[in-house]
């Protein structure tokens, strides 16, 4: 035998599902035996790990490098280097404390951006480090476990109920084997399988010779030869799709870009146009005029909003944690906040994703069964009263013992082992007290073909066969019916009423079984004389059922503006009516063949009604996300399997689900819900609101006090140089505010209380408002309107008190601490001004309070300690204070009745 068939990459497009079982293994190279274990060495070191590939991870140099890559950035360290350049013209000093203190705020964003960028992709890290599963394969016609990385090609693999497909394989045994595909397919009832040759049409949910990666056997055993490993399995197609996708950067991401751009440009325009009036229109000196061009920069940059931003985001994405939503990058979180259509699956999503008993037909009754999921707390309910289950004994006993699901260990994770419909009927068995009686003596196992189920079970010493399976296989096999108790004959009347109850459990998207029994005399009888004149007991409808919360948190998603769209794999009857007790509108509802059948631009008309999409493959959806973005919607995606992860990745915020998602999926995705409840989104969007609302309140701070320190250096140079020409042309240090007093005050004010706003808590009223508009920015009109009028206030006022105080002490120092400690004690309760508009109370925010006394109790160390020197200023007596108060006053009145105004008229 060779060591490794024809290359694997000849073979990515292999219809295996069309190959008899000899031509797969010819072609494979291998037999029923197995491989060698030479063989299957040479061939992993050949073909590599059997394992999806997550990408190129980011290292920590990195992740620090790309804290500086920004405009502002730039401009800050020139201005750094231009403030040391000062020093190396004739009669002037190094000016290593101005230089050093910009390099060190430079430095420390750096390193807080860092340290929340690296902490966000290490927390993502843990949480895909899944430990890898086993397989059992033949090797050399012995049975072995080995890891499932290092199964290879022409590996014949063993499969047993419960255990994981480690590949994509063709079928070659198959005893009552059924897996569960809805990681990849979306199907949530398991799928039976066989080792029949099958059409090269066959589409990926029909090939029922085949077993996929992710997915798992629920019931049965079989055998399988390995066809395609790691990324050439239909699971690695779709991680491939997913590598191949642009992640670009979010719609808040380039805003931010973008702004910190248009102020970049900004600056060095206003920079030349102050370095061409000095030069031109005053006696300035070059140093004056170099000294002025660093103060503008200092002034100007917001050096403060890249961490300010960053902060607010870990802060946001901290709180996500908190309610179970873990964030992988930082700006979803503002994303989130803007989403207005939500693209849901429904399987594990919507649904719990386990089959429940929810409707029993007994006689010529209906009985309602509540409960969901594995939970065997329930009751009876019939005409809408509680009855005693005994009635209903012989229909539920049928299902428990025709049933080779069975409980799992107490120590296991999972409570049952077996196909989610068997697992089902245990449940409602359990939920009426129906405790196992007898032993089973004789299997005819379920087949796709013969659509049933039957086994023989002694009980005291008799024998009775159990049957289930589809009721019209089941009724055709049978003459009599139990009704009440009594065992009648099958009348056409009864045989018709029976298919019309089957028809409406089926209407109202129930999966119905049959259930049917008789007494045998010989338990190894032939088995169509065991599955003869059988006595029909009843029907008992599954569906897996809608999540307890999920309608409400939907409800809540649509008041606060946002459509649900339910696309899943399922069939379109039964996602019309699941869609339905949900509250989606099922009418108009589609299928992913009728999508495929549209234009782009009929998809895009289409998108704008329809809220539930049936049968969907993963391209579709990727389509329908396409669409509603064309049409300038910010879409998120949920999903669990594998076939959600394109569309996860090419959402504008992909959210996995962290207990059913795939590692895939969840590599894929922006967010990732730890606890799969739906309403972890709702207030994730909440919490986005909120933190959109807080950068845009710092924002405004933030640009607001650059603008008025911009202005009174701008203004202040022009008018002081012409009513004080010899003092702001003979000395270099005479300027309005020197860059370490902008520095200072870009600390303490920018910093601190700008990072309190962090924190300020959300509107009442954040889910009540429409979503943020995609061509609505952070600095909007009212937000521009606001930096407008505290700018311009402000250096009124400012330059007020700088020449009146230079005109009545002709101090330079006198009026420059005057004008420095009027900008902190201002910027403090415009603060106050800002968050008025956003219907924040005064006190609402007490690490905002916290910030604010901080600050001013660092502006007094200042102003009384010997640090004064360092800043060039003095101790401010009591007739100061009261002056600075009185224009600070002023400003505060001034923005306060100006924002009655434009909130009013904007």
């Amino acid at each position: 035998m060779s060591s490794a068939p024809q290359d694997q990459h000849q073979r990515a497009k292999t219809a295996w599902h069309a190959r008899s079982i000899d031509q797969t293994l010819a072609e494979l190279e291998t037999d029923e035996a197995g491989l060698s274990q030479t063989a299957a060495a040479n061939r992993l070191e050949e073909y590599g790990p059997n394992e999806i590939h997550k990408g190129d991870d980011i290292s920590p140099l990195e992740i620090f490098i790309s804290q500086f890559k920004d405009f502002l950035i730039y401009l800050l360290v020139f201005a750094a280097v231009l403030s040391l350049a000062v020093g190396l013209l004739p009669g002037e000093a190094p000016n290593y404390v101005d230089a050093g203190l910009i390099l060190l705020i430079l430095f420390g964003n750096g390193i807080f951006g860092f340290v929340q960028d690296y902490r966000a992709e290490k927390a993502m890290e843990e949480l895909r480090e899944l430990s890898s599963p086993d397989a059992t394969v033949l090797r050399d016609g012995v049975k072995r476990t080995i890891a499932a990385k290092d199964v290879v090609p022409g590996d014949v693999v063993v499969i047993e109920q419960g255990g994981a497909v480690p590949a994509d394989c063709r079928l070659i045994e198959a005893t009552n084997l059924e897996t569960l595909e809805a990681p990849l397919t979306g199907e949530s009832a398991s799928v039976g399988k066989t080792t029949d040759t099958l059409d090269p049409e066959t589409p990926l949910a029909e090939r029922s010779n085949m077993l996929y990666m992710n997915t798992d056997a629920v019931m049965g055993r079989g055998k399988a030869v390995v066809v395609e490993t790691g990324m050439r399995t239909e699971v690695g197609g779709i991680a491939t799709q997913i590598h191949e996708a642009d992640e670009g950067q979010t719609p808040f991401q380039e805003e931010v870009d973008e702004l910190g751009r248009r102020i970049g440009y900004g600056i060095v325009g206003l920079i030349a146009l102050v370095i061409v009036v000095q030069l031109l229109f005053t006696q300035a000196s070059t140093i004056a005029v170099l000294l002025t061009a660093i103060t503008l920069a200092v002034a100007a940059v917001p050096e403060g909003l890249p961490a300010v931003v960053t902060l607010t985001l870990a802060i946001g994405a901290r709180k996500m944690v908190d309610k179970n939503a873990l964030v992988r990058r930082l700006p979803v979180v503002e994303s989130l906040g803007s989403v207005d259509v939500i693209l849901t699956d429904k399987t594990g999503t919507l649904t719990e994703n386990q089959m429940t008993v929810t409707r029993i037909a007994y006689g010529s009754d209906i009985y309602e069964v509540t409960g969901t999921g594995l939970d065997t707390d329930g009751e009876f309910h019939h005409d809408d009263v509680r009855v005693d289950p005994d009635s209903i004994d012989p229909v539920l006993r049928c299902g428990l013992l025709c049933n080779n699901a069975e409980k799992a260990p107490e120590s296991e994770d999972q409570a049952y082992y077996g196909d989610p419909t068997e697992v089902a009927l245990l449940v409602s068995a359990k939920k009426a007290g129906v405790e196992q009686t007898g032993v089973r003596v004789r299997e005819i196992p379920f087949s796709s073909e013969r659509k049933r189920m039957t086994v023989v079970v002694e009980e005291d010493g008799a024998h009775t066969s159990y049957t289930k399976g589809a009721p019209e296989t089941v009724l055709e096999r049978c003459n009599r019916v139990a009704v009440n108790g009594e065992i009648q004959e099958l009348t056409d009347e009864k045989r018709a009423e029976i298919i019309d109850t089957t028809e409406s459990f089926a209407g109202d998207a129930l999966r119905v079984l049959g259930f049917a029994r008789k007494a045998v005399d010989d338990p190894d009888a032939d088995e169509s004389v065991l599955e003869e004149e059988l006595v029909f007991l009843g029907l008992q409808g599954m569906i897996d059922v809608p999540r307890e919360e999920v309608d409400q948190a939907v409800s809540d998603c649509r008041d606060a503006g946002i459509r649900v769209v339910m696309v899943t794999g399922d069939n379109l009857q039964t996602a019309k009516a699941i869609g339905a007790q949900i509250g989606f509108d099922p009418t108009g509802a589609m299928t992913g063949t009728e999508v495929e059948k549209l234009s782009d631009q009929e998809l895009r008309d289409v998108v704008e009604d329809v809220e539930v999409f049936a049968r969907a493959a993963p391209d579709h959806k990727v389509r329908i996300l396409k669409a509603l973005q064309a049409n300038d919607h910010r879409v998120a995606m949920t999903g669990d399997g594998v076939n959600d992860a394109p569309g996860v990745r090419n959402a504008d915020v992909g959210i996995a689900m962290g207990i059913r998602g795939t590692d895939v999926t969840k590599s894929a995705s922006d967010m990732v819900l730890q606890d799969d409840n739906f309403v972890t989104i709702r207030d994730a969007i909440a919490e986005g609101r909120g933190i959109f609302d807080n950068i845009r309140k710092f924002v405004n701070l933030l640009l607001s006090a650059n603008a008025g320190e911009v202005l009174t250096v701008f203004v202040g140079v022009l008018i002081g140089s012409a009513l004080f020409p010899e003092l702001f042309a003979a000395q270099s240090e005479a300027l309005i505010l020197t860059p370490v007093m902008l520095l200072w005050i870009n600390l303490v004010t920018d910093g601190l209380p700008a990072l309190a706003l962090g924190v300020d808590p959300k509107a009442p009223n954040v889910l009540e408002r429409s979503p943020r508009s995609t061509d609505d920015p952070v600095i909007d009109t009212r937000v521009m309107v606001s930096i407008l009028t505290i700018g311009v206030t402000v250096t009124i006022a400012g330059l007020l008190v700088f020449f009146q105080t230079l005109g009545t002490t002709e101090s330079l120092v006198s009026a420059q601490t005057l004008l420095f400690t009027f900008f902190v004690v201002a910027e403090m309760g415009i603060i106050q001004v800002i968050r008025r508009r956003f219907g924040q109370p005064l006190f609402s925010n007490r690490w905002l309070i916290g910030a604010v006394v901080l600050s001013l109790v660092l502006q007094l160390l200042v102003l009384y300690t010997p640090v004064a020197d360092l800043f060039g200023v003095y101790a401010l007596g009591l007739a100061e204070w009261g002056y600075l108060i009185a224009a600070v006053l002023a400003v505060l009145i001034a923005n306060y009745v100006l924002s009655l105004v434009y909130d009013r008229f904007l």
